[in-house]
C-alpha cells in the first residue's frame, strides 16, 4: 500500500486543513513537496475549481483551490520522482485535447509523472458561470476519458465518439506516457461503475470508512474489482496525526487496507511548516509497520 499526499495549501476547506495553512506560501508548499519526494511518497493533489460560490463560503479561507496545472507545473521543477495527480479536475469543463495539450506537456517537462484524475463535477453554479451544460456532464465525463486515452501520447490522435471526434490534428509536443493513468473521482456507485469501465483508479472522497465500505460490497457485488486491475486510492478520513495519536493513525491506515486499498491519500495534523515535514516522516515510518 503506497502512500500518496493530498497537498495542504492549495485548498482550505474546514476540518480538512491546518489553521497555518491560510498564510503558507509557494516556498512552502515547495519544501512540502519537496520532503514528501524524498520520502519516497507516490503522488501529491492539486484539485479544480475556477471560481467557488460565496454562498458556500462557511469559514475562513474556504473556496481557495489553486490551479492544478499551473501548480503542478511549477512542483515538478521542484521534485524529481514523486507522481503529480490532479486530483481531480472537473472534466466537463475541458475539452480532451486540451486536457491532452496541457498535461501532455507537463507529462514531457516532469519525466512521465502525470496522473490524471477526473470528476464530473456538482456546482451547478460554476457550470452556469462557465456556461457548460450541467445535465449531461456524466456521458460527457465518459466520452472525454475515452477521447483522452485515445489520444495522450499521440502527436496524431484520432477519435470518433458520442460527444467529441477528431481526426487529421496534430497535438505536440507529445507526453511520456501514453497514456496517462487516469483516476475517477466521486462518492457514489456510479463512479465506480466509471472507474471500473475507463480507468485505472477509483478515488472517492468524502466518505467515511463505514458507507465506503457499503459502496465497495455492492461493486464486489457487481464484479466491477474483478474485471480488470484498478487501483483504489483511499483518504485516510479525515486527517491523521502519527506524531500525536499514533495508535489511532495506524488503525485509520490499517481500516483503508483492510478496504481494500492500493494506494492512500494522506491528510496530516500539523501546526507549522516545520511540523508537517516532521509528520510526513512519522507517518511514512508508521506505514511502514503495516508491511
Amino acid at each position: 500500500m503506497r502512500l500518496g499526499l493530498a497537498s495542504p495549501i492549495v485548498t482550505h476547506n474546514p476540518g480538512l486543513n491546518n489553521d497555518w495553512e491560510r498564510e503558507a506560501t509557494i516556498g512552502d508548499l515547495v519544501a512540502v513537496a519537496r520532503r514528501a519526494d524524498e520520502l519516497g511518497f507516490h503522488h501529491l493533489t492539486c484539485s479544480e475549481h475556477v471560481a467557488y460560490p460565496s454562498e458556500r463560503v462557511v469559514a475562513p479561507g474556504m473556496g481557495r483551490y489553486w490551479d492544478p496545472l499551473a501548480t503542478l507545473s511549477y512542483l515538478a521543477a521542484c521534485t524529481e520522482q514523486i507522481r503529480l495527480a490532479t486530483h481531480i479536475i472537473v472534466l466537463p469543463y475541458h475539452h480532451p485535447l486540451e486536457v491532452v495539450k496541457r498535461y501532455g506537456t507537463l507529462d514531457l517537462m516532469s519525466g512521465g509523472r502525470v496522473i490524471l484524475g477526473v470528476g464530473i463535477g456538482h456546482l451547478a453554479l460554476e457550470f452556469e458561470l462557465l456556461d457548460v451544460p450541467f445535465a449531461d456532464r456524466a456521458a460527457r465525463t465518459d466520452d472525454a476519458i475515452r477521447a483522452i486515452r485515445a489520444a495522450f501520447g499521440v502527436r496524431e490522435p484520432v477519435y470518433q465518439g458520442t460527444h467529441f471526434a477528431f481526426d487529421g490534428v496534430v497535438v505536440d509536443p507529445v507526453a511520456i506516457q501514453s497514456p496517462a493513468p487516469i483516476w475517477v473521482g466521486g462518492n457514489s456507485l456510479a463512479s465506480l461503475r466509471r472507474a471500473a469501465a475507463l480507468a485505472d483508479g477509483w478515488a472517492p472522497y468524502g466518505l467515511p470508512f463505514d458507507p465506503l465500505a457499503e459502496l465497495l460490497r455492492r461493486g464486489r457485488d457487481e464484479g466491477l474489482l474483478d474485471a480488470r486491475p484498478l487501483d483504489l486510492i483511499l483518504y485516510a478520513e479525515p486527517r491523521i496525526d502519527p506524531e500525536g495519536e499514533p495508535d489511532a493513525s495506524l488503525a485509520t491506515l490499517g481500516r483503508a487496507r483492510e478496504l481494500g486499498a492500493t494506494i492512500v491519500n494522506l491528510r496530516l495534523v500539523h501546526h507549522s511548516l516545520a511540523h508537517c515535514l516532521e509528520q510526513l516522516e512519522a507517518a511514512r515510518d508508521l506505514a511502514a509497520t503495516l508491511d
